[in-house]
């Protein structure tokens, strides 16, 4: 999948203001793979699409959309922008089932994300608000991108997103601390969404 990035992670690395205009950006990315000796066939490439203008952008010119911190709302507004390509939404999971405890894990792996506008634009485009963006992420948007609990309402989620038209769901367990590689989690989860 190809991303474009976030404007305060390129404006840090490059000059302040050369993150502009995203989807001309990856369009002459995309010409540039086009025009490739050995050209990336755009059945072979996937855009990490938000917004609606990414998203047609994907619809044109490659497979289909990989969404990241989305919700299954979200993952149908993908289906709807993409038409027939693929939708592979991305679900962050933690088996854990005392709210306390799972929204901890949760927000440690949101706290990067928050401040990225293109996925606060993302939310709000859902309803969501500044304030529940705001000073680590309300219960209500913590519980909205993170499911947790037990195998079954992670199960339910992952359905949630099928249903709403995802064609493959990326299912990123959390754990905490996030280095430790999540082998006992992937092991009680794999019987309920395989």
């Amino acid at each position: 999948g190809l991303g474009i990035s976030h404007q305060p992670l390129i404006d840090h690395v490059k000059e302040p203001g050369a993150y502009q205009k995203p989807v001309a950006h990856m369009t002459e990315y995309l010409d540039g793979l086009d025009a490739a000796s050995t050209p990336l066939a755009s059945g072979d490439r996937m855009l990490a699409a938000l917004g609606p203008r990414m998203l047609e952008l994907a619809a044109s010119r490659t497979a289909g959309t990989h969404p990241y911190l989305v919700t299954p709302e979200l993952t149908a507004a993908a289906r709807q922008g993409i038409g027939t390509g693929l939708v592979a939404s991305e679900q962050g999971v933690v088996l854990e089932t005392d709210p306390s405890t799972a929204r901890s894990i949760a927000r440690l792996h949101l706290t990067s994300y928050l401040g990225l506008p293109n996925y606060a634009n993302n939310w709000k485009r859902q309803g969501f608000t500044d304030d529940d963006i705001a000073n680590g992420g309300s219960d209500r948007l913590v519980d909205a991108l993170v499911v947790w609990g037990d195998e079954a309402a992670i199960a339910r989620r992952i359905q949630a997103h099928r249903d709403a038209g995802a064609d493959h769901v990326c299912v990123q367990v959390l754990t905490a601390p996030p280095a430790e590689f999540p082998i006992e989690q992937w092991r009680a989860l794999a019987p309920a969404i395989v």
